[in-house]
């Protein structure tokens, strides 16, 4: 599911469920759902890759 502003969480996630969203650009953003304004983590592409990865092998 994805907003105006592109930031968007997993299609497992329910409306009212805490979880992370993403953002894909230059850098991939990754922010707290519950608190968006509270910043966010940036990572570039080839890291945010290597973590996914690592996650669907885990």
């Amino acid at each position: 599911m994805t907003n105006s502003t592109g930031w968007f969480k997993s299609s497992w996630s329910s409306e009212t469920a805490d979880c992370v969203e993403v953002r894909l650009g230059d850098d991939v953003g990754v922010r707290d759902s519950k608190a968006p304004s509270d910043g966010q983590l940036a990572v570039d592409q080839v890291a945010w890759g290597a973590f996914l990865e690592r996650l669907t092998k885990a």
